[in-house]
């Protein structure tokens, strides 16, 4: 942001305010050794003056359209315009010996990403890059990405993104990597899965616009391929390398995920909330009804860590499989055990839960037999959503979404559990189910 500005002595200037950095320079404690040449390599590559002002950086925060997470994605957008303005304020205020022109002060745009395309892929970012290459190639330097739990330190933020050559093509983030090959990651590098790195979204990432112009030209010239997105992070680095063509994630030590309050963030331009929002009285018991789904086969293995670790914390709970068993009790819905695809049996709960739960359960959670999952945990979550709108709560994955195709929640472990909102099942007909396990509508 340049302000025009006339000092004492009758000479026309034109300060660059936000060239210069708020804070002084911290010397970086020990840090990973890729990190650490991240920095070298950065500085090597820049002048020793890059004048990047904070109107060339574009935020993008990773929105959702439900309207708990776009007011959380709106307070962030909130801080970053008011650090902004904070920023430039105390920057003029450090001029007094200048009279300053009046000029309308220009701030950062920030861009929430549930409103930037009805497209129903827009939130794997790559289809949005023509959108961001034709709308802020002259004018900014950075796309910068985070999630609406990020928080980013602007002053510390512009300090590092300083030390990059924004002429470059540049791919910046905290850098994770397996550390043994998955089958999510499709069994990618399985010689060595710890040499490719992929962003830490959390802590937020960012692209130089050359790179964006390149991931566009590329994008306009072949269609993706991929049929279904299952780690929006893994595809998008594995995209932007294109088996060697294109640059490696480069890490930035800036770029954390440590909460604010700890020691660990002084250095850091971006820091993560990582706590569970707090939104009120936790949802009643009996608005939450727990579906398990198990089958024959796992009765003796899985059910009894069930009922020893979490099973207490649910007052409505009832286990679905493909044989009933009086012991447990399980039902046995009618639909076979598959190993492969398990959208028979997930709507069968569905319908079961629509004809037999009262109105007073506004909840229903489907969880595999493996889930381990905190209830009480869950029910203070709950209290964020408003139950009178339609909700999936999940891990979201894609399927087709290059193509027209739709997202989906997956099931299974850890907090890959279903959280579906009654309401909404009514939209499902007419179906039916492929081997996959996917539901085309």
């Amino acid at each position: 942001m340049r302000l025009l500005a006339r000092c004492l002595l009758g000479v026309p200037v034109v300060l660059a305010l936000l060239t210069c950095s708020l804070a002084p320079a911290v010397a970086a404690e020990d840090v990973k050794k890729d990190a650490k040449h991240s920095q070298n390599l950065g500085k090597s590559r820049t002048s020793s003056k890059n004048d990047l002002d904070l109107k060339e950086v574009v935020f993008v925060i990773q929105s959702q359209s439900n309207s708990f997470h776009a007011e959380r994605a709106k307070q962030l957008e909130q801080n970053i315009l008011k650090q902004a303005a904070d920023l430039t304020q105390r920057m003029i205020q450090s001029w007094t010996h200048c009279i300053l022109s009046e000029e309308i002060q220009e701030l950062p745009r920030v861009l929430l990403l549930h409103l930037l395309d009805k497209h129903e892929g827009a939130w794997t970012i790559l289809p949005l890059l023509p959108h961001f290459s034709t709308s802020f190639s002259r004018n900014s330097s950075w796309i910068f990405f985070c999630e609406e739990e990020t928080r980013i330190h602007i002053p510390k933020l512009l300090e590092t993104l300083r030390r990059y050559d924004p002429s470059k093509e540049w791919f910046l983030g905290k850098a994770l990597h397996d550390e043994q090959s998955t089958i999510i990651h499709h069994y990618a590098f399985a010689e060595d899965p710890t040499i490719f790195k992929f962003p830490d979204f959390a802590a937020g990432w960012a692209l130089s616009l050359p790179l964006i112009n390149k991931l566009t030209k590329r994008l306009k010239s072949e269609s993706l391929k991929s049929d279904f997105t299952i780690d929006l992070k893994h595809e998008i680095a594995l995209y932007i390398w294109d088996k060697g063509s294109g640059p490696h994630l480069t890490p930035v030590p800036e770029f954390c995920t440590d909460d604010m309050s700890s020691p660990k963030a002084t250095n850091c331009a971006t820091m993560f909330h990582t706590f569970l929002p707090l939104c009120g009285n936790p949802v009643k018991e009996m608005a939450v009804f727990v579906a398990v789904k198990t089958c024959k086969k796992f009765h003796d293995d899985r059910i009894p860590i069930v009922k020893q670790t979490w099973e207490g914390q649910a007052r409505l709970i009832e286990y679905y499989s493909d044989y009933a068993e009086s012991s447990i009790p399980t039902i046995d819905l009618g639909v076979p055990n598959t190993e492969r695809g398990h959208c028979g049996k997930t709507f069968a709960i569905l319908e079961r839960f629509l004809n037999h739960s009262s109105d007073t359960t506004t909840w229903l959670v489907i969880v595999d037999d493996d889930t381990l999952i905190s209830i009480s945990r869950l029910r203070n979550l709950l209290s964020c959503y408003d139950s009178t709108e339609p909700v999936f709560l999940g891990e979201r994955y894609g399927y087709g979404l290059g193509t027209g195709g739709y997202s989906y929640i997956t099931g299974g472990g850890g907090l890959d559990q279903w959280i579906i909102q009654r309401t909404t099942f009514l939209t499902r007909f007419p179906y039916h189910f492929t081997n996959t396990g996917t539901l085309i509508q």
